[in-house]
């Protein structure tokens, strides 16, 4: 009889452990709740504007205390703009599965970016999916190559204002300018983040960055119309690595200098990345304008690849894309702490290196170490081109270098 009181009490024990265990249990799983957009009216029919399901969905998600997550599942879901707006009650995670598609008339998008997340901390934005901004419909509207004034198109997806956040796995093809834009964003994370635009497609830069500090950009494929990544003024500790950038313009630093206000660059890392078929490797632009004096300083270019890149190295302090320009005016951006550090590889154009700096404020500390850069033409092997610049070479350098 003992006994068999004895194996009763274990049983009950066993049980009320369990319940311990599956109420803990519960309550973790509570915390965590999918918000998927179909639950809000949203439809994957590539037709139904899904912008109010989505937005119900991140209202309600952003109020959740535990681990919400708005989920966008497989399907083609069609979306006008969008503003998802913090702050949120916890870390949030946005899913996307499958196709989101912009409308192809840039006039239905009443703001300068299609999807915005604003005023948000601990963000996450992965899941595999697709931004398809059927730019194609749009480009031919864009004349930024012939006009200062030229109409401005909207982006596929911004972050402003966003902190400890990260952007993963997500694949933007043919926006109708540029991809993903950042303003005012600190300690954000962009990875494994593929972005596709034609070669010929206007001012679809990748990654457009300004008044951010750091940053991180790495393991990422850019091909696009412009700039794979645009630094852009007030911009500090940004470091970019194992890009592979091609077609483009390059890795650029600006334009700085047409603005009043704009914001010292300062602290940036590029290295083991590849350029291929670039018109630009990694490039400093500048105004030659008479604009407020400004600062670009302690750069670090190291470990790149140039696959035929039209200017794989290249500081441009007379950066002028849209003529008329005066002879007269000269930047007042000043250049200093730049270090190029094993960069090699093929130049489509004589000039490998130029480094063309400013009359009135030259380029100071500038570094080339372990440059080899080869060009093939029929003009004759790679020269360097330097302007009003300071600074020394270091181990194997070629073509010869002309900073004295």
């Amino acid at each position: 009889m003992v006994s068999i009181i004895s194996g009763f009490k274990l049983i009950l024990f066993i049980a009320a452990v369990a319940s311990i265990i599956s109420a803990a249990t519960s309550a973790t799983l509570a915390g965590r709740k999918v918000f998927d957009v179909r639950s809000y009216g949203a439809r994957g029919d590539g037709k139904t504007d899904n912008a109010i399901a989505f937005t119900k969905a991140w209202k309600e998600a952003c109020q959740w205390k535990g681990y919400p997550r708005v989920y966008v599942p497989f399907g083609t879901f069609y979306l006008g703009a969008v503003t998802f707006t913090g702050p949120c009650k916890s870390r949030i995670s946005f899913i996307i599965k499958g196709t989101l598609l912009a409308p192809k008339d840039p006039n239905a998008i009443k703001q300068d970016t299609w999807i915005i997340f604003r005023y948000v901390d601990y963000l996450t934005v992965s899941g595999g999916g697709i931004l398809d901004g059927q730019g194609s419909y749009s480009w031919p509207l864009n004349n930024c190559h012939k006009t200062l004034y030229c109409r401005a198109l909207p982006m596929n997806m911004g972050f402003q204002f966003v902190r400890f956040s990260r952007l993963s796995r997500i694949k933007s093809i043919n926006s109708k300018m540029g991809h993903f834009n950042f303003f005012a964003v600190q300690y954000f994370d962009i990875t494994r983040v593929r972005i596709m635009a034609p070669g010929d497609s206007p001012n679809t830069d990748g990654i457009k960055i300004g008044s951010s500090n750091h940053m991180k950009i790495h393991h990422v494929d850019i091909g696009t119309g412009d700039d794979c990544i645009a630094i852009l003024s007030g911009t500090t500790n940004l470091d970019i690595y194992n890009v592979k950038c091609g077609p483009g313009h390059g890795i650029s630093v600006g334009s700085l200098g047409k603005f009043k206000g704009e914001k010292s660059v300062q602290g940036l890392t590029v290295r083991d990345s590849i350029f291929n078929g670039t018109s630009n490797g990694v490039r400093i632009k500048t105004w030659a304008s008479p604009g407020s004096p400004n600062l670009v300083s302690n750069f670090l270019y190291k470990n790149l690849q140039m696959i035929n890149v039209e200017n794989p190295i290249n500081i441009d302090q007379r950066y002028c894309p849209n003529p008329p320009c005066s002879l007269k005016s000269f930047s007042q951006i000043q250049i200093k702490d730049v270090k190029f550090n094993n960069i090699w590889g093929t130049s489509t154009n004589k000039v490998a290196v130029k480094l063309q700096c400013s009359k009135n404020v030259p380029c100071k500390n500038v570094e080339l170490f372990n440059v080899n850069l080869v060009h093939r033409g029929r003009d004759g092997p790679a020269i360097s081109l330097c302007e009003n610049v300071a600074g020394w070479t270091r181990g194997k350098i070629s073509p010869p270098s002309c900073i004295r």
